[in-house]
Parts: C-alpha cells; sequence; structure tokens
C-alpha cells in the first residue's frame, strides 16, 4: 500500500496542488511556427488539462506564442496504446476535417510515445513527425520484473482504473474508457516492434533511422529521479539498475533522432510538473519543447 500510495500521490498531485505558476519571458516570435500543427499527447494517467493547468504544463501557450499551431489530445488514462491511438487518431481526423490540416507532428510523453507510434503506423499519411519524450519502445523481462508500475498494475488494478476514471472526469473526459487489464506494456511493445519497427535502434541504446517514408523521428529523455525536494511527484520516482528518469530507463526510450537521453530531469519534470519544479541548474522542460519546435521547422515539417 506504501508503494500505491506513492505513485497515485504522483499521478494526480495536479488535481490538488492547482496554483501558482511562472511566467517564461520568450519574446512572441515565429520560431515555433511549423508547416504542420504539433499535437501533444499525455501519458499512463494524464490528462489533457484539469482546471486550466495543462499536463505540457505552459507548454501550448509558449509554442503559441512563438507561432505554433497545437492540439492537444485527450486519450484513456489507463488503457493499451493500440486503443489511445485510435482514440488520437479520430481526434486527428475531427481536426484535419475542421480545420483543413492534412498531417501533423506528434509529440508524445511516456505512453504517449507508443500512442503516437500506433498513429504513425496505422495512417502514414496524416503525419509529419513523430517526438516520443520519456515513451518506452522496449522493455526486458528484467526491466519489467523490476517496474514499480507493473507491479502496481498487477496488484491493484481496480484502484489504477478507478484513479484514472476520476483524473478523466475531472478533466472533463469522463467518457474515456479505462481498462488496467489492456496495460500489457512489455507485450504490446514486442507486438509494435513488429508491426511498428519504423524509429527502432538496431541495437540496444543505439539510434533509430531519422527518418523512414518521409515521417521524422525524434525521442528524449531524462536520468533524473530525485531532483527536487519541494516537488512532491519526486516521491514516486524509482531508482533503477539503469540509468533513468525515476520510470522509464533511458535507453529504452531510444526512437529515431536521440536528441539527448540524460537531461537531469525525471519523468515528471519532463512535462514541466510539478508546476515547473526542477532540479538546480537543469534546463527547462518548457524551452525544449519550444527548442524541439524551432528544429522541426527547420526540417521543414
Amino acid at each position: 500500500m506504501r508503494l500505491l500510495r506513492k505513485i497515485l500521490l504522483a499521478a494526480t498531485s495536479a488535481l490538488v496542488a492547482v496554483m501558482g505558476s511562472h511566467a517564461h519571458a520568450a519574446t512572441a516570435s515565429t520560431e515555433a511556427a511549423t508547416r504542420h500543427p504539433i499535437v501533444l499527447v499525455h501519458g499512463f494517467m494524464g490528462f489533457k488539462d484539469i482546471f486550466g493547468v495543462d499536463y505540457f504544463y505552459q507548454v501550448p501557450a509558449l509554442l503559441r506564442k512563438n507561432g505554433a499551431k497545437v492540439y492537444v489530445a485527450a486519450v484513456s488514462e489507463v488503457n493499451s496504446s493500440s486503443l489511445r491511438g485510435e482514440q488520437l487518431l479520430q481526434q486527428m481526423k475531427q481536426w484535419s476535417a475542421k480545420d483543413g490540416v492534412t498531417k501533423f507532428n506528434l509529440i508524445g510523453h511516456s505512453q504517449g510515445g507508443p500512442t503516437i507510434r500506433y498513429v504513425a503506423g496505422v495512417a502514414p499519411q496524416m503525419v509529419a513527425s513523430v517526438t516520443s519524450i520519456a515513451g518506452p519502445t522496449i522493455v526486458t523481462d528484467a526491466q519489467a520484473a523490476e517496474s514499480n508500475i507493473n507491479k502496481l498494475i498487477t496488484n491493484y488494478a481496480s484502484m489504477i482504473e478507478f484513479a484514472g476514471s476520476f483524473v478523466a472526469w475531472i478533466s472533463g473526459n469522463g467518457s474515456l474508457p479505462q481498462d488496467a487489464s489492456a496495460l500489457t506494456l512489455k507485450a504490446e511493445l514486442d507486438d509494435f516492434a513488429k508491426r511498428f519497427p519504423a524509429g527502432l535502434p538496431a541495437t540496444y541504446c543505439g539510434e533509430g533511422a531519422p527518418v523512414v517514408a518521409g515521417i521524422r523521428y525524434y525521442s528524449a529523455t531524462g536520468q533524473g529521479v530525485k531532483t527536487n525536494a519541494w516537488d512532491i511527484s519526486d516521491l514516486a520516482m524509482q531508482q533503477t539498475a539503469e540509468p533513468g528518469d525515476g520510470a522509464i530507463i533511458a535507453c529504452a526510450a531510444h526512437l529515431g533522432k536521440v536528441i539527448r537521453d540524460d537531461y537531469p530531469w525525471n519523468h515528471i519534470d519532463e512535462m514541466n510538473h510539478i508546476f515547473g519544479l526542477i532540479g538546480k541548474g537543469a534546463p527547462d522542460p518548457a524551452q525544449f519543447y519550444l527548442t524541439h519546435a524551432t528544429r522541426l521547422r527547420l526540417a521543414g515539417v
């Protein structure tokens, strides 16, 4: 139960601590004006926004301020990456019909990584780029056995589903289905490796092809665990045998062009939470997304 309390605390802390913020000083510009719109996709137990607080804290506004057209997806908090991918694809089709968009730059954090890989695999004509932030691409048997998240799902499935339903409800998406039994991450990633191999490294901890069938692939992750004593989400971060961000092994998150896999961030820092609290001297996560949008713009997507 101690493990459950810690992880649920991190998963729901944004719900009970909606206060305070800091403004980014970036001057409005067109540096993030990508050719195709950006779509931000949340991870496990994530949300689009709650009471105006973004999952990708302050990132959508910063990107828009600098010229990007940004959509933020809302997919199931607790479910398979395949089902989440289908939900994302339907939203993309709606945006396309409404706004005349032909392609999207997909950015997914955590389980958002496999989610966007699914869409790139089944609807490549709608995808300009895939960027996976701490999104697992492989899970070894040893990593699966070590994972606190796997233990949590196995032992407390009904409570995880309840928590997912609560997050969905409070974020205004209560109709999204939650199914902890569908979270067979290792089996699903093994299946994805066969069905959607684009961007996967040929060797463990290597880099994958940066461009496959016209789609650009990028990845990044951190190697921090306890990064800020004031950040309550640090309580849920796990020290693992291999370097990682407290939830995902760094080498197991490689996809396409690896921007960096050693940012001094943990899994929550990567989405700029809780409320921008990061380690002393660490780079600003929101600025990372702005820099990456510039990278996409310069790449012509």
